[in-house]
Formats: structure tokens, C-alpha cells, sequence
């Protein structure tokens, strides 16, 4: 299998356009695929709020930082569905990234809400997901979010499509502005 056929963090994290001195979450950030390379990109004058529910996640996240010598991530455990379950502060945030949680959501539209709530007004939002089921990997056929269901999510939610990203064969990607 080529790799082409999945999503490069380092490639789409390119298209969101993440510069030195960014503030940004990852909602949901897993093993800190794009939490890692963004906090490289964003410098020491920026900062990366590295988001999950599983504490496990976030002590890999941690000694992996500590390994590249990147002292610019707060991990914080929080239910990203929740309102105010992040933490973080209203209008804190230059981007949000959510990559591969939306299918997982039970509470999409909460997800959506609080990615809201954090973004700055102009902010970007990078939702990327599983446009099918592939080979086991992924979501079973039945949790997958299609594109344009995501799309009326993120716009009913207030936010406006700015561009659309290559997110690998399997995935869809999108870039949303918080109006």
C-alpha cells in the first residue's frame, strides 16, 4: 500500500497556512500526529493545546515532545463535545485542527460548537475525516461522515468553507473560517 493513499500531517498542516507565534488545538489529538509537526512549525513563540479524552495519548504526546526538545505543548485532558470541555479560554485560539474524530463524535455538532468557541473570529478550523471504509482500517461503513454531510455540519454550526485540502485517497479535508 502507498503511503499517498493516507492523510501527511506535515502536508496539510502546509495548506493551513501555520506560522511561528500560532496558537493552536488539536481537538481529539490522538498520538499527536499533527500536535508534533505544528508545534515545530509554530516555534517557541507559539503554543499547541494538545486535546484528548484518553490520558494515555497525551503521556505518549508528552515524552515525544520532551524527546525533539518542544517545550511550546499543553496537554490537557477535556471532552473536546462538550462546551467549555477543552478548557480553553473563549476566542483563544488561532486554528483548531480535527482530524479523524468527527466519524467518532457522538456529539458532532457539540464538537463543532466548541471548536467555535475557541477559534478567534477569522480563525481556521482543518477538519480532516475518512471518506469510506477501507480495508478494516478506519470507520465500519455505517460511522462514516461523507464530505458533504461534514460540510453542512461545519456550515450550520456558523463556519465558512475557505478551501478544500488533499487529504489522501481515503480522507477529505477542509478548511473552514470562523465568520
Amino acid at each position: 500500500m502507498e503511503v499517498s493513499n493516507f492523510t501527511d500531517p506535515v502536508q496539510v498542516i502546509g495548506a493551513l497556512g501555520v506560522y511561528e507565534g500560532m496558537i493552536v488545538a488539536d481537538l481529539g489529538c490522538g498520538v499527536g500526529a499533527y500536535t508534533l509537526p505544528i508545534a515545530e512549525k509554530v516555534g517557541e513563540s507559539g503554543r499547541v493545546y494538545a486535546v484528548e479524552v484518553q490520558k494515555d495519548f497525551l503521556i505518549n504526546i508528552k515524552t515525544e515532545a520532551a524527546a525533539r526538545g518542544l517545550k511550546n505543548i499543553e496537554l490537557l485532558w477535556g471532552n473536546i463535545e462538550n462546551l467549555g470541555g477543552t478548557k480553553i479560554k473563549d476566542d483563544g485560539v488561532d486554528a483548531v485542527i480535527i482530524s479523524n474524530v468527527l466519524f467518532l463524535a457522538e456529539d458532532k455538532k457539540g464538537l463543532l460548537r466548541e471548536a467555535r468557541r475557541i477559534l478567534k473570529t477569522g480563525g481556521k478550523l482543518l477538519l480532516i475525516d475518512w471518506s469510506d471504509s477501507f480495508n478494516n482500517l478506519g470507520p465500519s461503513p455505517e460511522m462514516v461522515v461523507t464530505k458533504d454531510e461534514a460540510r453542512a455540519l461545519c456550515e450550520a454550526e456558523g463556519f465558512v468553507l475557505k478551501d478544500e485540502v488533499p487529504a489522501g485517497e481515503h480522507h477529505y479535508g477542509f478548511i473552514f473560517l470562523k465568520a
